[in-house]
């Protein structure tokens, strides 16, 4: 049973290793502007991509993000290996004109599920899942990640019937599911990602 399985999980080396990714995460909510924008940029690199391949590029490119121009990022993008880097680049330059103040946009929202309807808005390639990736990394624990791991877990777990199509209203609706398994393990949202990845991947990744 997934309840149980987590909950060994939680008294496990690995629930030591989730208390320590979430205090990296919340040490990196506090963090100036600019690197809160790099951290969004991984997000944006990790959407039909891989997060190791996104973190391996982040490391690579650093400040980058925030001056290369746009066809010096796709041609750096494109030596690191990713699938998408013309696209890629031009969502990171687009998403520029907030890097600055965005650290005080996100504060004006009263929680993460608000402050991810701005950034699936306003931020060019961010999805629900990617804007929420972005969140749950800088310390939010009120919204879910769900990408196809995740959905396979909870399909075999008889909680989820996987959807063709991942509209906004179907992920809404997993991720009530996910809320109330929150609850039952008495962990939030955030802690409950880095452990439901680590059953489906033997990972704990950002």
């Amino acid at each position: 049973m997934l309840v149980s399985r987590v909950k060994n999980l939680t008294r496990s080396d690995v629930g030591e290793l989730v208390k320590t990714r979430i205090r990296q995460f919340n040490a990196l909510g506090k963090a100036p502007s600019g690197e809160l924008f790099k951290e969004l940029c991984f997000c944006i690199l990790t959407a039909n991509y891989s997060a190791e391949g996104g973190m391996r590029i982040q490391e690579s490119i650093g400040n980058g993000f925030l001056t290369l121009p746009e066809p010096q990022l796709a041609k750096r993008l494109k030596a690191l290996g990713h699938r998408f880097p013309r696209a890629r680049a031009s969502y990171i330059v687009g998403a520029r004109k907030y890097a600055k103040d965005l650290k005080r946009i996100l504060s004006s929202f009263p929680d993460g599920k608000s402050a991810r309807e701005w950034l699936v808005k306003n931020i060019k390639g961010l999805g629900m899942k990617e804007a929420s990736h972005f969140l749950r990394n800088i310390g939010y624990d009120d919204v879910a990640i769900i990408d196809f791991h995740i959905l396979d877990l909870l399909e075999r777990e008889g909680l989820v019937k996987r959807p063709k199509t991942m509209t906004k209203r179907r992920y809404l609706e997993v991720e009530k599911v996910l809320e109330g398994l929150a609850r039952e393990l008495g962990v939030n949202l955030a802690e409950l990602d880095l452990y439901l990845w680590y059953l489906e991947t033997g990972k704990v990744l950002k």
